[in-house]
């Protein structure tokens, strides 16, 4: 039996010993890795306002447990937030109804948890004063209503889906859900819309005027806390457990529930989807709620 002798030339040798120190670089990378960015996502506007501080210690929490670097980044009004989310550079938001709608359905951000312990489930009503003669919501065409901030979903497009189709004299933005009670009650608008929750803190303070609601909405569902399509899997699954197992008072401040069910946010992004080709609408005068035209569109 003969025996063969691979004799290897000097060349090959060499580029082998380079490949395995590149090999052992590469692996050098990896082990010292530059930790994870996360950016949290919150809003400060309509009924998702929250204070900054609410959200610290979670904030702490996710860095420590991911070891990630995390930021908390504000929104003050809804161009902004969706600006963000349209762009991605918010990986996890805490989401008001509104907001979710746009992200869930337009975005295709991922809902993971449940905000119902801080922003349960709403109706939007729709109030008058009570000597009105105002009966029905077609009675409001050619009247002036309040509205909420936009992106609100009770204050905004729930109403602007159930007076859809009239001709508003005008509508009015109003920064605070007091002040819509305050204008009504003044006749500085024939009608507003507001939430349930609001309008039974709030219309304690006009004990001397007797409100009626005009209409109550649909069902409004809670806000959710949503991740980015961008997250990868394995980080997703691991955002997810930490939070599963925060302590109660982290996830309470920051307003999700762990146990709580995903709301199906199906039904409400078609009504959000309706209504938000009518926001040009709302700033004219009067406010015909319905889309533009071809040739209106041309004409702006």
């Amino acid at each position: 039996m003969k025996t063969i002798i691979f004799i290897w030339p000097r060349f090959f040798i060499q580029l082998l010993v380079l490949i395995g120190l590149l090999g052992a670089g590469c692996n050098s990378q990896q082990t010292n890795n530059v930790p994870d960015k996360l950016t949290i996502g919150v809003v400060s506007y309509g009924e998702g306002k929250v204070s900054l501080e609410n959200y610290e210690r979670f904030k702490d929490y996710i860095a420590s447990q991911t070891k990630s670097i995390v930021d908390l980044e504000p929104a003050y009004n809804e161009l902004q937030a969706i600006h963000q989310i349209h762009n991605k550079r918010w990986d996890m938001v805490f989401a008001p109804p509104g907001l979710a709608a746009i992200a869930i359905g337009k975005e295709l951000y991922i809902p993971l948890f449940s905000m119902e312990g801080a922003s349960s489930r709403q109706r939007s009503l729709l109030i008058v004063r009570d000597d009105k003669p105002i009966q029905k919501i077609s009675d409001l065409a050619n009247k002036t209503i309040a509205l909420g901030e936009a992106g609100s979903a009770a204050g905004y497009y729930v109403p602007l889906y159930d007076l859809y189709g009239l001709t508003l004299a005008q509508i009015r933005s109003a920064p605070t859900p007091k002040t819509i009670l305050e204008w009504i009650d003044n006749g500085t608008v024939d009608a507003g819309a507001i939430s349930e929750q609001d309008f039974e803190v709030h219309r304690r303070s006009f004990s001397a005027t007797k409100f009626r609601i005009l209409h109550t909405s649909r069902w409004i569902p809670p806000g959710v806390m949503l991740l980015a399509p961008t997250v990868d899997r394995n980080q997703q699954q691991q955002i997810q457990k930490v939070m599963n197992d925060a302590p109660a008072d982290i996830a309470g401040d920051a307003g999700y529930v762990p146990a709580a069910r995903i709301p199906n946010y199906k039904e409400f992004i078609k009504i959000v989807e309706k209504v938000r080709p009518l926001e040009a609408r709302v700033k004219q005068t009067p406010a015909i709620l319905l889309p533009e035209t071809p040739t209106e569109q041309n004409q702006s």
